[in-house]
């Protein structure tokens, strides 16, 4: 049976970190089956102060077939009335909120209690974070004001589905892998990849992707790239393609107190969506160097492009990542993702992972993910 679907979180133009990309894309999964989908975004998602990056925008062309709305300013009351009367007055079947934020806790919350006033719709949140990377005052009370207001949950990691049980243990909630990132376009050969972004394609690369923020371990791959058993690999380069959402200083500093400058290549800015393939087909291997984690969508990238990837064993990230047959599972330490990467150099087992890879993401589908928040809707 079709349904009404809105989605209420980032989506074009805003930037989203990914998730304005994953937003978009279940719009179009609910589209593909049969449902009429609708998102409802931010005309101001966080005020400049409080933005890390250059611009909370992007320049890209809007995602085609999609009807997107940007009606809610996040630190304007008024914008949440309206925006929950808009869509109470739709009776839309279902509204799946996206939450990954305390600082969204009040106008997320206030905009549910506003739908719940239909009667009619059912309302999901998927909890990206309950408990959030960066701890702030308010946490507590935000999260807890927002997730009153919903009637069951989505996880997308076993870690994040325990800190929802100690908030809300007797709601109806699911865990549900976070699907694949297929939506970059297809992959193409290293030497292609190398010549759009402008490198040398004789070189081994490891790619670092995404926003660069403490949680996120870049300094400790930096350490790992300083070992010995790393530095005797032969062409070997580290690309890190992501935008500072912090103080670059201290890993500038700590690159030339490490002497890695001929063994780097930053590309730290804003990667827009069109780029993205050529970072990952141009790498050999990515790593994920995280020291804590819930999920991370940086991984399903890798596996639409079937590349072998290095984790840590932080959050989500090893249900996702089987050890020793798509990638490596290593503690979140400069000698263990050292070890890693030599292991996989000198292995060769590149082939056998990307080939291990290209099944094992088959479970990742977006037809799954729909299907399964369609069977919790119908238990609500």
């Amino acid at each position: 049976m079709a349904r009404r679907v809105i989605i209420v979180g980032p989506a074009h133009p805003l930037r989203g970190g990914g998730m304005a990309t994953f937003n978009e894309r279940l719009a179009h999964a609910f589209q593909e089956a049969g449902d009429e989908v609708e998102i409802v975004s931010f005309s101001l998602q966080y005020p400049s102060f409080l933005f890390p990056g250059k611009s909370q925008f992007t320049t890209e062309p809007a995602p085609e077939g999609l009807r997107i709305q940007s009606l809610i300013n996040s630190v304007n009351p008024i914008s949440w009335w309206r925006a929950g009367q808009y869509i109470r007055k739709q009776k839309p079947d279902l509204v799946i909120f996206r939450y990954w934020l305390p600082f969204m806790g009040p106008a997320l919350g206030t905009m549910a209690r506003i739908i719940r006033r239909n009667k009619y719709s059912r309302i999901l949140a998927i909890t990206d974070n309950v408990v959030p990377h960066e701890k702030r005052p308010g946490d507590v009370p935000f999260t807890k004001y927002f997730l009153a207001g919903c009637h069951g949950f989505i996880t997308m990691s076993r870690a994040v589905q325990q800190d929802l049980e100690r908030f809300e243990p007797k709601k109806p909630s699911i865990y549900l892998p976070h699907p694949l990132y297929d939506n970059f376009g297809e992959p193409e050969t290293k030497e292609a990849a190398c010549a759009a972004l402008g490198l040398d394609s004789k070189y081994n690369y490891l790619l670092f992707f995404g926003f660069i923020r403490a949680y996120k371990g870049l300094d400790l791959l930096l350490q790992a790239m300083a070992r010995p058993e790393v530095q005797e690999l032969q062409n070997l380069k580290l690309l890190v393609a992501g935008e500072f959402y912090e103080d670059a200083a201290p890993y500038l500093q700590q690159i030339e107190q490490l002497q890695l400058q001929d063994k780097l290549i930053l590309h730290t800015e804003f990667i827009p969506n069109a780029a993205v393939r050529h970072y990952f087909c141009a790498a050999d291997l990515v790593v994920q160097p995280y020291k804590h984690a819930t999920q991370s969508g940086v991984t399903q990238v890798a596996y639409h492009f079937d590349k072998p990837m290095v984790v840590t064993r932080v959050g989500g990230l090893p249900e996702l990542v089987p050890d020793g047959e798509v990638g490596y599972v290593v503690e979140p330490e400069p000698k263990a993702i050292a070890a890693a990467i030599s292991r996989f150099y000198v292995s060769g087992a590149g082939p056998v992972l990307a080939a291990n890879s290209s099944k094992y993401k088959k479970r990742f589908s977006w037809s799954r993910f729909v299907q399964a928040i369609e069977a919790l809707v119908d238990k609500l």
